[in-house]
């Protein structure tokens, strides 16, 4: 049997599967482990992979949430097939800086975007440079987004900004709510890219800094850039993997 070491969220709907994966795979301790197995929603995975990527195994997770675009789906049927048919995909995610009003400087990571929203309900008022030029001098809104391939298809896409290849080695720029310039759209950018991007008026219009599910307020000045020396290896059946996914929502059309 197959040594895995599983973590899932705490919800009724996960432990349906739990009761099946524990009779198909070996329940493993961390260290000894393949890899690691994820029961949950896309949030849930999120908070796994940066807990455990350290530990340098590929993580493949089972979806029990609602879209799941990081997960696979479960099926009884062929769950050991698809396990074991699964193929691997390397992210590296975006690592912030963060200076505060009070000086003091944070980081965080994010594997789908770092997020600068106005804090308040002033608008923010930010300028972004892409190295040393200016990219825009002032943008004022509700914030900005800057979004990996991975999560183009996330927040990224309903604030309009264009989905990503996973292999395009670009970053997306995108407006939230702009007010001025109202029509200033979304950027792409090289995944090399140093973004730095400003608070004009952080008195006034203070603003924070959303790594994922890290929040830092009164953000001044931070700085975003892709860190590659952290890796995470995602593991997905043939029929559900991420660039498939992202095919598809380039593919959809809304219906009201």
């Amino acid at each position: 049997m197959l040594d895995a070491y599983v973590v899932s969220y705490p919800h009724k709907d996960t432990k349906k599967i739990l009761n099946f994966i524990k009779k198909k795979i070996n329940f493993s301790t961390l260290k000894k482990s393949k890899l690691i197995i994820v029961v949950g929603g896309d949030g849930f995975m999120l908070q796994i992979l940066k807990k455990f990527y350290k530990f340098k195994k590929p993580f493949y997770g089972i979806n029990s949430g609602d879209y799941g675009f990081l997960m696979n789906k479960f099926s009884s049927k062929n769950f050991i097939q698809d396990l074991k048919r699964s193929k691997s995909i390397s992210i590296f995610p975006l690592e912030m800086k963060v200076k505060n009003k009070f000086n003091k400087v944070k980081k965080g990571i994010a594997i789908n975007e770092v997020s600068i929203l106005r804090q308040t309900r002033q608008a923010a008022s930010v300028s972004i440079k892409i190295g040393s030029k200016y990219l825009i001098k002032k943008l004022r809104g509700d914030g900005v987004l800057v979004s990996t391939p991975a999560g183009s298809t996330a927040y990224n896409l309903s604030v309009h900004g264009p989905i990503l290849n996973l292999d395009s080695k670009k970053l997306s720029i995108s407006p939230v709510s702009p007010f001025r310039p109202r029509r200033w759209k979304s950027r792409t950018v090289g995944d090399k890219s140093k973004i730095e991007i400003n608070n004009l008026n952080p008195i006034k219009r203070p603003i924070m800094a959303v790594a994922d599910n890290i929040e830092i307020k009164n953000s001044v000045n931070i700085k975003i850039s892709i860190n590659s020396k952290i890796i995470f290896k995602i593991l997905y059946s043939k029929k559900n993997s991420l660039d498939k996914k992202n095919k598809i929502e380039q593919l959809k059309k809304e219906t009201l």
